[in-house]
């Protein structure tokens, strides 16, 4: 009773996995960059680097400023 089958450990890995990363890959291939940027999400403190350093650089789709 105490243990979890493998079902339970691919709804995790589904939920913890892919629910995160596809919308970060689709965002960051709209703002024109690699989607495999999206891959450090899953880095504890990466993440946040990177997010960081997504806001704050120039994105390769915008427009430029006059």
């Amino acid at each position: 009773m105490g243990s979890l089958s493998i079902w339970h450990w691919l709804v995790v890995l589904l939920f913890f996995g892919l629910v995160p990363l596809v919308p970060a890959w689709r965002i960051l291939a709209r703002a024109g960059c690699a989607g495999a940027w999206a891959l450090p999400i899953f880095v504890p403190v990466v993440n946040v680097v990177a997010l960081w350093i997504f806001a704050f650089s120039r994105w390769p789709n915008a427009m430029p400023r006059e």
